[in-house]
């Protein structure tokens, strides 16, 4: 469903996020920050915006659309909702070419595809940027050419890319969110091409690492047609949490990444984002939520015990987060998995067996192995009671 809600400093923007079963839901006006409350707690995913509680799954649909809302409001802008007639698409060889005509302009831009052996048809991993889990037997990859839909070469490239050449320069989008709505775009061009391409519009993951993670996690987020998202090593602004990277770097003095430093590196969030420096306690949604955004899709969070990703915050955004698969029912689908002794972005083998099993049942499908994965190799303390004020309904 597509919501239309009244966004601070703006007559209306509309919010994306195509959840069956959400029509009829009421997404109220997205506060000013001057009004946003401060909570030392991560959010509660089961509270409506007016206080009431999520207690149905019909209820967590549209508690989505109200998360999503907030998260475009205040950290990555807004996703353009084209119309699915604007995209139009061609394949030849190993590319497929996406092209895509709205706001009175018209852009394309190529996707390379690489296809296993047999008949047929593939199921899809997105690759935002390329991926970094090597060959997975039986499925294809389409690359997201996420740089020449938005760049991410530094603080000063923002506005720069084929998305803001169709919407303008000061559209809100962040660059993840612009990769988001490329990535949604590459799904209409393979739903219009299966018949040429042999790829399966129906069986669709994404992954991405470091950087291009967190841009993953974004289209997975974003758009429900993706059935298993994989961010790997996505650090801040990916699986871990605002708050308690915060907390890790200024109260612990730990060396991690937190959001005064990346909102002054790169482009990756909107503009005014690095309003809540220093405030982080007045976001209303963390990261917990961002990743819910999935549910009751699959995620399997892949991460490295590299101190600047903040493998601890990412530990309990991850624990967090997971409470949202549990009150649905279906905790299988959820997976974060943190090792070590490995260079930033390359998969180590003792990963493969986990996620051969995400892949396999929920991408290719008709998988049996282990999912539900927990694992956490460096030991690192989930402390719900620093965290968490909530309780985990069991949501009918």
């Amino acid at each position: 469903a597509t919501v239309t809600v009244s966004a601070t400093g703006a007559t209306s923007q509309t919010v994306t996020v195509t959840q069956e079963g959400s029509g009829g839901c009421t997404v109220p006006t997205m506060p000013p920050f001057s009004s946003l409350p401060s909570n030392a707690y991560l959010p509660d995913p089961f509270k409506f915006m007016d206080g009431s509680a999520v207690t149905t799954k019909a209820d967590w649909d549209c508690r989505r659309l109200e998360i999503a809302a907030l998260v475009q409001e205040f950290e990555s802008g807004y996703k353009p909702n084209t119309p699915y007639s604007a995209t139009t698409a061609s394949y030849s060889g190993s590319t497929l070419t996406v092209t895509v005509t709205d706001n009175g302009k018209t852009i394309s831009f190529s996707c390379s595809v690489s296809k296993p052996s047999g008949t047929g048809p593939f199921p899809v991993l997105l690759t935002c940027g390329g991926s970094s889990l090597g060959s997975i037997s039986g499925v294809a990859t389409v690359n997201i050419p996420n740089d020449d839909i938005a760049a991410q070469s530094s603080s000063s490239s923002r506005g720069q890319g084929k998305f803001y050449t169709m919407y303008g320069s000061s559209h809100s989008a962040s660059a993840m969110m612009a990769w988001a709505w490329g990535a949604s775009r590459i799904i209409d061009a393979i739903e219009k091409t299966a018949s040429s391409t042999n790829l399966d519009p129906t069986r669709i993951g994404v992954t991405g690492c470091s950087r291009n993670g967190k841009g993953a996690l974004m289209c997975g987020a974003f758009d429900d047609r993706i059935d298993l998202t994989i961010p790997q090593e996505s650090g801040s602004g990916g699986s871990a949490s605002w708050r308690v990277s915060a907390y890790e770097k200024n109260t612990l003095g730990q060396n991690t990444q937190e959001l005064c430093e990346i909102v002054g590196e790169n482009v990756w969030f909107r503009a005014n984002f690095n309003q809540f420096c220093g405030s982080e306690n007045k976001l209303p949604t963390d990261h917990h939520e961002l990743i819910g955004l999935i549910a009751p899709r699959a995620v399997y969070l892949i991460d490295n015990n590299i101190l600047w990703l903040g493998p601890e915050s990412s530990w309990n955004c991850a624990n967090a987060a997971k409470t949202i698969w549990t009150a649905l029912g279906v905790p299988d689908k959820f997976g974060y998995s943190c090792t070590t002794g490995h260079t930033h972005c390359t998969f180590p083998s003792s990963q493969s067996t986990e996620l051969n099993a995400y892949i396999g049942k929920y991408l290719i499908g008709g998988g049996t192995g282990t999912t539900g994965i927990m694992r956490n190799d460096n030991n690192f303390n989930y402390d719900a009671a620093r965290w968490v004020n909530w309780t985990t309904p069991s949501l009918q």
